[in-house]
């Protein structure tokens, strides 16, 4: 059996958006949003399950019995390994257990919060979505003002140079706000 790569054009993974259609559409989603907020609630539930189980290990119950299945994993799999390595390999496998846990705890908070997850995504990308449009329409009015003073400043004469000097201005001043929610690099 042969296999090739697929041509049709059906197949296509690219972009058939051209980049201006792309700048001008809004970039707010709600998988994104729910991306968001599952990787934050993810790790909060890495957090709460550390959190745990260290309190749990106070104990020393929790301790011994990580130690015991780390010690029956290691002799399982590692006999033909010298006492040093198996030492070795025996605190990885505890570490691999203890991280184990908790990544089971915090999935577990992760399904259970998946209800809160969804709606608050919903709220969040609907709030993101407006203040997005009002931006972007923002910036398609101050372009096509700038796009209009520059015509008239190509054909105008020092008095209305000087009078368009004093809008530009003021749009400098006035000029369109990023939300709140967008990280500018510096």
């Amino acid at each position: 059996m042969k296999i090739s790569p697929v041509n049709n054009s059906l197949y296509s993974f690219k972009s058939s958006e051209n980049k201006q259609s792309i700048l001008e559409s809004n970039p707010i989603t709600k998988g994104g949003e729910k991306a968001i907020l599952v990787k934050g609630t993810f790790l909060t539930g890495l957090g709460l399950g550390a959190r745990l189980l260290f309190e749990l290990m106070d104990d020393g119950f929790v301790v011994d019995a990580i130690g015991e299945e780390a010690k029956k994993i290691n002799n399982k799999t590692n006999s033909h390994l010298s006492s040093a390595k198996k030492i070795i390999s025996g605190i990885g496998i505890w570490g691999g257990l203890v991280l184990l846990a908790i990544g089971a705890f915090a999935t577990l908070y992760t399904l259970l919060n998946a209800p809160k997850i969804n709606y608050k995504a919903k709220v969040n990308a609907f709030q993101k979505q407006k203040e997005m449009d009002v931006y972007i329409k923002g910036n398609q009015v101050e372009k096509e003002l700038y796009t209009q003073m520059n015509d008239k400043a190509k054909n105008a004469d020092e008095k209305e140079k000087s009078e368009l000097r004093k809008q530009y201005v003021q749009m400098q001043a006035a000029k369109n706000r990023v939300p709140d929610f967008i990280k500018i690099k510096k």
